[in-house]
């Protein structure tokens, strides 16, 4: 088997931390490669299958936040964030964190839309690579 960071399907530079230093080299894509080839065992079937899982629950949250009020937001943010940190994508989990402290605030709702996004993006790149 590949080393698990050849298959990374997204370039571009290193996003700066929350800190305005750089980010930890396993921050810089939307999911942590090597932290999910230890979650799975190495075993690249299986991590199809929770990348696979994962997107639906990007696709079924997307709607469901728009709709939600803040303790719903709350919520949902709690359990994206916990299946996010599983697979190793961190900044989805933290995207996810920051909402759940503030789930009124729009820049926290669209910032983890965004996150979302790029998340599904790079984990359906992932499942066909």
């Amino acid at each position: 088997m590949s080393q698990p960071n050849e298959r990374q399907p997204e370039g571009g530079g290193a996003p700066q931390g929350r800190s305005g230093g750089s980010m930890l080299p396993s921050r810089r894509s939307p999911i942590d490669l090597v932290h999910l080839a230890r979650q799975t065992a190495g075993d690249r079937a299986l991590e199809v299958e929770v990348l696979g899982l994962l997107v639906i629950q990007i696709e079924r949250a997307r709607p469901a936040i728009l709709a939600a009020g803040p303790q719903e937001r709350c919520r949902l943010a709690h359990a994206l964030k916990g299946a996010a940190r599983n697979l190793g994508a961190f900044r989805l989990a933290d995207a996810a964190e920051e909402l759940e402290r503030d789930p009124g605030g729009p820049a926290m709702v669209d910032g983890l839309l965004d996150e979302l996004e790029r998340t599904a993006r790079f984990a359906r790149e992932l499942s066909t690579a």
